[in-house]
């Protein structure tokens, strides 16, 4: 997936999806000078955010 597919399923900003590959919460391989994310890393992160936040009492992104 493109960075700007991960911020639309994400419902996140473009810059805020970069960020999360460049500190590597999301892996990403560079195609040329752009990143493609893993489908599943994508639903992955959201499940543990999910879950994350479940148990600190706050509420989920």
């Amino acid at each position: 997936m493109t960075v700007a597919e991960v911020a639309s399923i994400m419902d996140v900003s473009k810059m805020t999806a970069y960020r999360l590959v460049h500190s590597g919460h999301l892996p990403a391989i560079r195609v040329g000078r752009s990143f493609r994310v893993p489908e599943q890393a994508v639903y992955a992160y959201l499940r543990e955010s999910w879950q994350g936040a479940e148990a600190d009492g706050r509420r989920p992104l």
